[in-house]
């Protein structure tokens, strides 16, 4: 049966509910506006610690981010407080993690050995990529409630849940109240396989800041820096998460997201003996599915939506992460990576999963491909229903101008136009 189609038809003009006007104002007692020196603070003071560690640049590019922030005159105080609330919250865990690691310093001898990476565009399929392989138990891999608190604030209770995963439920329960179209977009669920990016936090590098508000002053300080340190705060945080799981931590990491697009030499000088798999899309596709989801979640944190400039933002950033890409893609050799274009993808994902395998040097015996072809079974594509695009009437973009300025990119990567 046919996925039933949705039409967003209030992009722009929303209708104000109480609940997300609450939204949209935030808390009435979290500080807002907060100073670099604030936010450390509040951290600090949230879980009784001091020591951020070594200064890898992350105040600076805490300070870049605020300014940019206050900078983006369209965003709702509760827009700045959900930022803030997660700079806080970055802060709070990185605090953990030192506190972890110098009580425990036997943590960074946890090896990270021949982790497998993925990346690509946003909405070019690495999220079902990423929770499909999930499922070979000999991986280790990342779930959004541990990736949003590495580290838990308390001892935990045997045989109880741990909170951090109500607290993850609860916040994505009321976000999707608010959205419910956002399930069929890009659903959040706190044991579904999540972005590694969100471990960049900790080193205030991570470009999900710019999904929140419009931050380019902040894009433009992160792509003029090297990535490569916090990278390898990226790789203490996994030897933390390692070691608190004991045995299963020694198995290799899958890991994925779209930054990793932009930063192929950062992780190769981190993680030399890993591998690569690069997924492919047509970007003006990706376009469409990108500026639909986050024009939609703009209701909650914007006064004022305006696709096109939306559109307009995004096109140039998807141009940045997409140069990046094709100048640093040869820090990955053949031996050590593969390009998945999309459409190949859909139409054979049995046969890109034995692709990656084998690169990866993973046999691929009939217990683990019965599990992962359970996966399939159990998430068939738009299961919450098919989301209508509409990037030349709603968002105001023209396809072959985009087309013309992507050319770079279908160039080097042999991608197919779908629309």
């Amino acid at each position: 049966m046919a996925a039933p189609l949705i039409h967003i038809d209030d992009m722009a003009d929303p209708e104000v509910t109480p609940e997300l006007a609450a939204w949209r104002a935030g808390p009435p007692d979290f500080p807002c506006p907060m100073s670099a020196d604030e936010v450390l603070a509040s951290a600090c003071a949230a879980t009784g610690l001091e020591d951020f560690g070594e200064d890898t640049g992350f105040r600076q590019r805490l300070g870049v981010i605020l300014d940019a922030l206050y900078a983006d005159a369209g965003l709702t105080r509760g827009g700045q407080v959900f930022v803030l609330g997660q700079a806080v919250r970055a802060m709070a865990n990185r605090l953990r993690i030192e506190d972890l690691v110098k009580r425990h310093p036997e943590i960074l001898d946890m090896p990270v050995e021949r982790p497998i990476f993925i990346a690509g565009l946003p909405r070019s399929g690495t999220t079902h990529l990423v929770n499909w392989l999930s499922r070979d138990d000999r991986l280790n891999s990342l779930t959004l409630w541990e990736s949003e608190e590495p580290v838990p604030a308390a001892p935990l209770t045997p045989g109880e849940e741990d909170p951090r995963i109500a607290r993850s439920a609860a916040y994505w329960g009321a976000f999707g109240a608010l959205v419910p179209h956002m399930a069929a977009m890009h659903e959040m669920a706190p044991h579904d396989i999540h972005e590694d990016n969100e471990l960049l936090f900790m080193d205030m590098n991570c470009y999900n800041w710019e999904f929140s508000a419009r931050l380019p002053d902040w894009t433009d300080h992160y792509l003029a820096h090297d990535r490569t340190v916090s990278y390898a705060y990226e790789k203490k945080v996994l030897q933390v998460l390692a070691w608190q799981r004991g045995e299963r931590g020694k198995r290799r990491w899958l890991l994925k997201s779209p930054q990793h697009m932009e930063n192929l030499a950062a992780i190769k000088a981190v993680f030399p003996d890993a591998t690569m798999v690069v997924t492919h899309r047509d970007p003006v596709d990706v376009l469409r599915s990108l500026t639909t989801m986050l024009g939609y979640s703009d209701r909650t944190r914007r006064s004022r939506i305006d696709p096109p400039a939306l559109a307009a933002l995004w096109a140039g950033r998807i141009e940045k992460l997409l140069r990046e890409c094709v100048a640093q893609r040869d820090a990955f050799g053949p031996d050590q990576s593969l390009d998945v274009l999309f459409h190949e993808y859909m139409a054979d994902q049995e046969g890109t999963a034995r692709r990656i395998y084998r690169l990866a040097g993973l046999d691929l015996s009939p217990e683990t491909e019965a599990r992962l072809l359970g996966y399939l079974a159990e998430n068939p594509r738009h299961a919450h229903g098919k989301v209508v695009y509409d990037l030349e009437g709603v968002f105001a973009m023209d396809t072959a101008s985009l087309r013309e300025r992507f050319s770079f990119y279908y160039q080097r990567f042999a991608v197919k136009q779908e629309n």
